[in-house]
């Protein structure tokens, strides 16, 4: 069994800004911790399109890394557990573990970084872009083309968790529980 560190805010601020930072360098492989699940798939080495490997991976047990998930084509990535009462509740203790309630708070209300509740999204809302934008940070996904769709009146960069959260099911089970604290009109969803 593996434990996570948690950083206070101010720490964990200046380490996920800090240039080339990686939070993880003291942990052992990936491998070395991982649980064997019974019946797992191997990787699929590029053989499945990748929307349908994106979207099988969770339902087939796999454990497929950020950094493999963000290869899939711009717009393909489409969460699995949108609406899944499980893994919203795995995705709110997750949230937690993460601190990224030290940001956005508890319920998602704000702070020093946009709210979580509102409609406006100031990169867009769709799976895709939130996730590419919780794995990469403000800055490489600015980097990727994507621009400033809106404005908010709380605006502060958002580091990249690419070598901080686990794995793509953690990813979609917070964004799942990022969905439940929306407080926007309902024909402004598109998730």
């Amino acid at each position: 069994m593996r434990l996570k560190l948690i950083i206070t805010l101010p720490i964990a601020m200046v380490l996920a800004f800090g240039a080339g930072t990686d939070l993880r360098a003291n942990e052992p492989p990936k491998a070395a911790d991982a649980p064997a699940a019974a019946g797992a798939a191997p990787e699929n080495g590029g053989a499945k399109p990748v929307a349908e490997a994106a979207a099988a991976a969770p339902a087939a047990g796999a454990a497929r890394t950020l950094a493999d998930a963000l290869k899939a084509e711009k717009g393909t990535l489409k969460n699995p557990f949108t609406d899944n009462p499980e893994a919203i509740a795995e995705g709110k203790k997750i949230y937690f573990n993460y601190s990224c309630n030290g940001c956005h708070g508890g319920g998602g209300g704000g702070g020093m970084c946009p709210p979580l509740t509102n409609e406006v999204w100031i990169y867009g809302s769709d799976d895709d872009t939130m996730f590419r934008l919780i794995a990469m940070g403000t800055k490489d996904l600015q980097a990727l083309g994507y621009t400033r769709k809106r404005t908010e009146s709380v605006k502060g960069p958002m580091p990249g968790y690419l070598e901080i959260i686990d794995t793509e099911e953690e990813l979609w089970k917070i964004i799942a529980f990022i969905r439940t604290v929306y407080a926007g009109r309902p024909e402004k969803r598109d998730w």
